[in-house]
């Protein structure tokens, strides 16, 4: 994907994570959708920051880059939803893309990707990028309502583990 397409699935992922977060329309879900949307849409633009430095799909494309930003708001008690913008520039670029990342980077440059996808100037980009980000907000839903409040307070959090 390209950053028009990083930008418009961390922005339509705002949304979808702000009503699935506070699931009414209301004055809450406002707050919510604004509180998710610079976090989410730094994170989906943070890995191509390897453009400028390294190599491009390698050094910020990796598991252990995504371990250390969903560590911040824990650690840090800061970056609370920056992971869910680097999580999903991930998925866009295994998925939505025909080359790949190297998610074991550094120890490995073997970059991973599925069996289809588009390319970048694909009349389909756009398209492809809606679909990937509807999957991903039922995804989160799924974990937020099955497996793990991911609308909790961090400081909290990090103060019942002895981190803070």
């Amino acid at each position: 994907m390209n950053k028009r397409g990083h930008v418009l699935n961390a922005l339509l992922l705002a949304v979808g994570v702000g009503f699935v977060l506070e699931p009414a329309v209301d004055r809450n879900t406002a707050i919510k959708i604004a509180q998710v949307t610079v976090p989410i849409v730094l994170g989906a633009l943070f890995p191509d920051v390897d453009t400028a430095f390294g190599k491009h799909r390698k050094t910020l494309h990796s598991l252990t880059v995504l371990g250390i930003v969903a560590a911040y708001p824990i650690v840090f008690n800061n970056l609370q939803y920056v992971w869910v913008g680097v999580l999903t520039h991930y998925i866009l670029d295994l998925i939505g893309s025909r080359r790949g990342i190297a998610l074991f980077h550094p120890l490995s440059s073997s970059e991973y990707s599925l069996p289809f996808g588009v390319t970048t100037s694909s009349d389909y980009a756009d398209l492809v990028t809606v679909v990937i980000t509807a999957l991903e907000i039922a995804a989160f839903w799924a974990v937020h309502t099955y497996v793990v409040d991911l609308n909790v307070d961090v400081a909290t959090v990090s103060q019942a583990i002895g981190m803070s």
